[in-house]
């Protein structure tokens, strides 16, 4: 558990969930450390309270709009009480099914992944959970919520076989969605600015280019001047070049999708040349449904990619530790 107050992480022993209808009780065999969203909350928990303003500079807004209504002690107690709510951290889990909660998809016995935090026992939603085929091992499944979320983002750029996109960020989703990308036959240009990412990322099919060279240069000398299908960006910045550039990179009626955190500045005339669009992505798809676009659709997509070969994750993984 984490706390967002004081900024301490600390294991917890608490009751087990039991069984409930919608939801399917798992044993957990194995799970993620996200390096990106979970380190996030735990530098945000540890920030002081102008470092807490500084991170989350949208959320001001709303607590000078509480002031104004509520009055200052008012708002101060809702905020402390908000902040001293302990959270779970972890959303890649993959483990054993205890019961079923009434499901007939799924069985006691069966393997499943879904986006459930670090703990020995989850309940997780039907809907947001998905069952492992026997080809998929542990530790890569883990990686399924995370390869899910860069899929949602690419969805939405709607590119095809052949086309060029382009990565801003070769993270853990973006070093995800180059693979996914490639799972997809589409062509991937990654940008990084750490040379290591962008090594990972040309051993998967990625072509990169330095550091230094400016991001719409490249994008228009890797598509040999007709801009580019799409740029999904996966970084994690303040600055508001990235989005800009990105648009600037784009073909006519190009798309730029965004899943990481960036300045949201937008230059109009950068959109408005070649009729390129903007969307933010919805993490890893649609949680009130099943059908197409929904998370669990999109796991059961990534499983399959798994399962054949064409998503290799095992190189992801830093290091792991066995727990008890």
């Amino acid at each position: 558990m984490q706390s967002l107050r004081v900024g301490e992480t600390t294991l917890h022993d608490v009751p087990a969930p039991g069984p409930r209808a919608g939801s399917v009780l798992v044993r957990t065999r194995c799970s993620v450390v996200s390096a990106g969203t979970e380190r996030m909350l735990v530098d945000f928990g540890r920030a002081g309270w102008l470092g807490k303003a500084w991170q989350q500079p949208e959320r001001l807004r709303a607590v000078a709009a509480k002031v104004r209504s509520d009055g200052p002690l008012a708002t101060w107690e809702a905020i402390r009480a908000k902040l001293s709510m302990p959270i779970p951290l972890g959303y890649c889990n993959v483990g054993e099914v205890i019961e079923g909660g009434g499901s007939t998809a799924v069985r006691s016995g069966q393997r499943v992944v879904s986006n459930s935090p670090h703990a020995e026992v989850v309940l997780a939603p039907h809907r947001l959970a998905a069952v492992v085929p026997d080809g998929v091992a542990d530790e890569a499944a883990t990686f399924v919520p995370l390869a899910a979320i860069a899929l949602e983002g690419i969805d939405l750029l709607y590119v095809k076989a052949g086309d060029r996109v382009v990565v801003v960020g070769l993270g853990l989703i973006g070093q995800l969605a180059v693979r996914t990308l490639r799972a997809m036959d589409c062509e991937v240009l990654g940008l990084d600015p750490v040379g290591e990412r962008r090594a990972m990322a040309e051993t998967h099919g990625a072509a990169v280019v330095p550091a230094d060279v400016n991001p719409v240069d490249a994008a228009a000398a890797w598509s040999k001047g007709q801009g580019v299908a799409g740029v999904l960006i996966t970084a994690s910045s303040s600055s508001e070049e990235i989005v800009n550039h990105a648009a600037r990179s784009c073909r006519y009626r190009g798309r730029v999708v965004l899943v990481g955190v960036v300045g949201l500045r937008l230059d109009r005339a950068a959109f408005y040349r070649n009729e390129v669009s903007f969307q933010v992505s919805c993490s890893y798809g649609q949680r009130d449904h099943t059908g197409p676009g929904s998370v669990q659709a999109n796991f059961r997509r990534v499983l399959s990619w798994m399962e054949s070969g064409q998503l290799p994750v095992e190189d992801l993984a830093s290091s792991g530790i066995s727990v008890g």
